[in-house]
């Protein structure tokens, strides 16, 4: 069964890779054309039937979330739970980072994502 990128989704990823948030475009472009260890990453790629990542990498099997003020009353944040018990369930871990850490200390916001790379290239 096919699990990434439906073909029902292809226009919400590509509606989202066309606004992405201030701090999604400043990540993009450290993240892009493998420059983060030679790392492939993809921006607004899906997953399962509803979600949709900001941020992936196949090689680590690794998402990365950016969570702003839409994330901060209760009710965001449980279908963020629900989102990575999926991911969890398919074999992608899950990082989260605030916009703001993306905004402000982005070097510290990269440091972690490379703590969480398991391969070697």
């Amino acid at each position: 069964m096919r699990l990434h990128n439906l073909a029902r989704l292809k226009t919400r990823r590509r509606t989202l890779r066309s606004k992405l948030t201030p701090a999604e475009a400043r990540l993009w472009t450290y993240l892009q054309h493998s420059q983060l260890e030679g790392r492939k990453f993809r921006r607004q790629h899906s997953v399962g039937a509803y979600y949709v990542l900001d941020f992936y990498c196949p090689q680590e099997r690794l998402a990365i979330e950016l969570d702003g003020a839409a994330h901060d009353h209760e009710r965001a944040q449980s279908a963020d739970r629900r989102k990575d018990a999926f991911l969890a369930f398919a074999g992608i871990r899950v990082l989260r980072f605030q916009n703001e850490d993306v905004m402000h200390n982005l070097e510290g916001v990269l440091a972690e994502i490379r703590r969480h790379f398991r391969t070697t290239t």
